[in-house]
């Protein structure tokens, strides 16, 4: 009953959903793209006699935390074929970054009963894996009747979302059913994914501990470094949003009041944004360049603008600290900690950390990342680490070993995804 309720509302509001895309698409031509796969008319079909695992990672944040499974799942099963689908445009351009031609990207369906059955009829997958946290009861509901075994890889839940997910308990612990596995990364991930209804659950860590930088973007950081960012002292503002790019570059005003050859590296999070931000910043009257137009950095340039996709680890490498955005403004939750953890890079991150609260509290008791709480806080924050060499070093030290001593959750994905593939699934 739950069920038919959630559907009906769906077709209600699924119109809404389309025009709200295309609207988006008028900002971004990107979301105009390929709509009818919003309805399941993918073209993505599965290759003849060859099995398929299909990924779902829902925009650029999950795709990059599934891509050291990803590359192991190519390396592993080079005979099977491989979908990704993401939610956004966004996700799609990171797909290809990442993995090229190696995959096939599709866009997941609205979660509408006619959508899912041609989305699957098309793709066929033998195992779907799903990363972090997305659950759709009637796409997990139909992989249920076809005998689509369901990995939920990495899976996370906040106490949030839990809550609100135990007031429809029925709608899903239906979807939760014996064909999803939730491999949960933390205990207390567990405990919330039993009590709204998973059956199978059980605790693998965290597959982003598994990071691994590519060589190209520890040598493209050596090179801007070297060549651009020589002698300056450079702190990178990674996948910052909208009203949280003013409080970066409020602190940077007054790091440069005490500082003034500190550069900051701007990395807004979302292309949609890039020009916004530019004209931004051309209005703020502040010397800046743009990664996108090949403008290089001066002695006076005070800002560089990162208006391009999949550059951020580069910039961490060659940079001295990271603040990490998403995290000063109360709506996103943080964004991806380890990744300047891995290069060894003294972390600063704001208060807003629910998207992953585990790993930024082992990075602060740890002494890897400290907390600041607004502008002036980040300022005083970069000004002592830039007075204190050793401190940032060691802060760096402590970042990679947590990286290091918390390695393993993706040889135990792998070892699930091996067994649930042992038996060939029923896909029509």
């Amino acid at each position: 009953m739950l069920r038919s309720v959630y559907t009906a509302l769906l077709y209600v509001f699924a119109p809404m959903a389309l025009a709200g895309t295309a609207l988006r698409g008028l900002r971004d031509p990107a979301y105009r793209e390929r709509l009818s796969e919003r309805f399941g008319f993918t073209q993505a079909a599965a290759p003849a006699r060859q099995r398929r695992i299909w990924i779902h990672a829902v925009s650029v944040g999950e795709v990059q935390a599934a891509a050291p499974l990803v590359r192991a799942l190519l390396k592993r099963y080079p005979q099977h074929s491989f979908l990704i689908t993401t939610a956004t445009p966004t996700g799609a351009q990171r797909v290809r970054a990442l993995f090229s031609d190696s995959v096939t990207h599709a866009y997941l369906p609205y979660d509408l009963p006619g959508a899912v059955r041609r989305f699957l009829d098309r793709v066929q997958p033998s195992l779907a894996i799903v990363m972090e946290r997305e659950i759709w009861p009637n796409l997990f509901g139909e992989c249920e009747r076809r005998e689509i075994p369901i990995l939920l890889a990495s899976a996370r839940i906040s106490a949030r979302s839990a809550v609100r997910h135990q007031k429809f308990a029925a709608l899903f612990s239906a979807a939760l059913s014996h064909n999803v596995i939730v491999a949960a990364q933390t205990q207390q991930d567990a405990g919330r994914y039993r009590a709204i209804g998973a059956q199978r659950v059980l605790v693998t860590g965290n597959v982003k501990f598994d990071i691994e930088v590519p060589q190209a973007a520890r040598e493209t950081g050596e090179q801007l470094r070297l060549t651009q960012l020589a002698n300056r002292p450079v702190w990178v503002a990674g996948s910052t949003h909208d009203d949280e790019e003013q409080q970066v570059l409020a602190a940077h005003r007054l790091v440069v009041e005490k500082q003034p050859d500190a550069l900051l590296v701007l990395v807004p999070r979302h292309p949609n944004r890039f020009d916004t931000v530019r004209a931004w910043l051309k209005s703020e009257q502040i010397d800046f360049v743009a990664r996108s137009r090949n403008e290089s950095v001066t002695t006076t340039t005070s800002v560089l603008l990162v208006d391009t996709l999949g550059e951020l680890m580069s910039f961490y490498a060659a940079a001295d600290i990271a603040f990490v955005g998403g995290s000063l403004i109360a709506t996103v939750g943080g964004h991806n900690l380890l990744e300047p953890a891995v290069l060894e890079r003294p972390i600063l991150v704001g208060p807003h950390n629910f998207n992953a609260p585990d790993i930024a509290q082992l990075m602060f008791a740890r002494g890897a990342a400290r907390q600041v709480d607004s502008a002036e806080q980040l300022a005083a924050a970069i000004l002592d680490l830039y007075a204190n060499p050793a401190a940032r070093a060691e802060m760096g030290s402590k970042a990679s070993a947590i990286v290091a001593e918390n390695r393993g959750a993706l040889s135990r994905v792998m070892e699930l995804i091996e067994s649930l593939l042992q038996a060939p699934s029923r896909t029509t």
